[in-house]
């Protein structure tokens, strides 16, 4: 601790001051005066949170992530994720803290019924991201590490490598290594020394990264952890001043809340990304926020303004080719977009036209897709059955099924069950019984493995 504060340059009352400050953000109340640093520093006890504050304090200090343990104090515990991450995070000290305490979070061995963040929450950080200004990333920083290009672009291959795995097999199936290669080699270098070019290039990695275990919370249906991944990858994208990162993840905290049936914060976080996405952003990721919004205005059944969203993506995306994408945006192509205007479709009641879209979005998804292409099945079959074709609905479905059964997603489950009971009407027609023996089946199996 000392060592530390000798760096800083922080004497024992501006520390203390510090901490008080740092309480006071979060919430707490702390009367900490400069005899309790001082009794700190001759090797006395300290609570465990005063420990949380009094690393952050110094982080914010000389600008690089300190833990309680880096201070002395090995018996601090991480913050809890639960009790984290419920806003914007004010600085970059902190939001480093927050993504190092939430990489300790573990989603396969905890509750998945944790409460989200707020509307309050949500709308409050969309506005602070949408009048924020890009800043925080230093140039020539003091740190005992320099971060070069080389560890950027393999932050950048190994996102590539964890997206794949995650388009395949599904959220749950690589969380837990996306998570140790995030906290291991990637949040230390956020608070290393790098130019200003190189900062900038690491935050938009890190950001690709971070909205993954974002990404594959949600999908195993841990959507508060989603939430807070989402809210701090936010705030990285703010750093290195991207917009269009910016866009995409509110563009994705729609698509979860519309999933949830919360209509309305689903399509006040469309719109904040379509704003947000005007500037900085290709005519590829702008058709992705446009589709969003459709999507989102299709729940409510705002038959016009879907129609109109859906017409503004598909203007955009014949201009796709016009711009480079960054890599994330790669899986954005005709069959995406299919596949979300189907969505709209099923969801306006429009049973034809559902069909019509699901079975391009079929056609042209690439197996590599294979969550994609389970979801753009099952929405299909829910758009046949909309049209009044039982069996073709119930055979797309049982495909879906049987090729989508090594998929560890949460929302591909929920889709099945979805349709199981709109299907339910029709329990002791034949084909309707096959299918549910099949799903028995299937979710055996996939308990035995």
């Amino acid at each position: 601790m000392a060592t530390v504060m000798a760096e800083a340059g922080a004497s024992n009352k501006g520390l203390a001051k510090r901490i008080r400050e740092v309480a006071q953000r979060h919430g707490d109340h702390l009367g900490t005066t400069h005899v309790a640093v001082q009794r700190w520093l001759d090797g006395n006890g300290i609570q465990r949170q005063t420990a949380a504050y009094a690393a952050e304090a110094l982080s914010d200090k000389v600008r690089r992530r300190i833990t309680p343990r880096d201070l002395g104090f090995p018996n601090a515990a991480p913050t809890r994720a639960s009790a984290i991450g419920t806003g914007y995070a004010d600085s970059l000290s902190e939001v480093l803290n927050v993504l190092g305490d939430l990489t300790h979070h573990c989603p396969e061995d905890s509750r998945s019924d944790a409460p989200q963040l707020s509307d309050s929450d949500m709308y409050s950080a969309a506005l602070r991201w949408l009048v924020s200004r890009p800043g925080d990333v230093r140039s020539d920083a003091p740190a005992t590490r320099r971060v070069g290009m080389r560890d950027v672009a393999a932050i950048r291959t190994a996102a590539g490598f964890f997206m794949q795995l995650d388009f395949q097999f599904g959220g749950g199936h690589a969380h837990k290594a996306f998570r140790h290669y995030f906290r291991e080699d990637v949040v230390p270098l956020l608070g290393a020394g790098y130019s200003a070019k190189v900062g900038e290039a690491l935050f938009k990695a890190a950001s690709e990264m971070s909205q993954l275990l974002a990404w594959s919370a949600y999908d195993m249906g841990h959507h508060s952890l989603a939430d807070q991944y989402l809210m701090s990858t936010l705030r990285l994208s703010q750093v290195a001043g991207d917009r269009m990162m910016g866009a995409r993840i509110l563009t994705n905290l729609s698509h979860q809340a519309n999933y949830l049936g919360k209509a309305s914060r689903a399509l006040t976080l469309a719109r904040a990304s379509v704003e947000g996405g005007r500037v900085g952003s290709t005519p590829r990721a702008r058709a992705l926020f446009s589709a969003r919004e459709a999507r989102a205005l299709a729940t409510v059944r705002d038959y016009k303004g879907a129609a109109r969203a859906m017409n503004e993506a598909e203007r955009f995306f014949e201009r796709a080719e016009s711009a480079t994408d960054p890599g994330w945006l790669a899986y954005m192509d005709e069959a995406e977009l299919n596949g979300e205007f189907c969505h709209c479709f099923r969801d306006l009641g429009q049973g034809p036209e559902a069909v019509r879209f699901a079975e391009r979005a079929v056609e042209l998804t690439e197996p590599k897709y294979a969550r994609t292409l389970g979801f753009c099945r099952m929405v299909l079959a829910q758009s046949q059955l909309l049209s009044g074709d039982l069996e073709a609905a119930v055979v797309t479905a049982g495909l879906a099924v049987e090729e989508g059964d090594a998929l560890q997603s949460a929302r591909f489950q929920r889709y099945v069950d979805d349709f199981q009971r709109g299907v339910s009407a029709h329990a002791t027609h034949p084909v309707v019984r096959q299918f549910n023996e099949r799903v028995r089946n299937v979710k055996n199996r996939l308990d035995d493995e």
